[in-house]
């Protein structure tokens, strides 16, 4: 399980940037601790997230997702959720390089908190 801090401003625009790997046919798990700019947790309530990985986006590549993440708030109010996926889904990713992001909203208003290239490393033994 990887755990990350990031800085949220939202009036940016821009994402901030975690890099990751995830090995195919685990259980891949990854926590966030959102800071604002005013250096304390980030308060999500009332927040909704979602979060997706393609092997491409490259001019004229077809964008599908490879895989959807759960995305989850564990603590609100202090700025806290973690992308999670199943080694069932895992399995299926082949190994190489992809990209990923996640989107977080409040009402109409979505923005792309965090983005970055995902490394998928293959299994090598199954599970038990």
């Amino acid at each position: 399980m990887s755990n990350q801090r990031i800085i949220f401003n939202p009036n940016s625009g821009v994402p901030y940037g975690v890099n990751l790997t995830l090995y195919s046919g685990s259980d891949f798990n990854t926590n966030f601790t959102t800071i604002g700019v005013s250096g304390t947790p980030f308060d999500f309530t009332n927040w909704t997230g979602s979060s997706q990985m393609t092997k491409s986006v490259s001019i004229g590549s077809t964008l599908y997702p490879s895989a959807t993440f759960n995305v989850g708030f564990t603590s609100e109010t202090e700025g806290k959720f973690k992308i999670s996926l199943g080694s069932t889904e895992s399995r299926s990713l082949s190994e190489g390089r992809y990209y990923y992001d996640v989107l977080v909203s409040s009402g109409t208003t979505v923005y792309k908190i965090v983005e970055g290239n995902i490394l998928v490393k293959p299994a090598i033994s199954s599970a038990p």
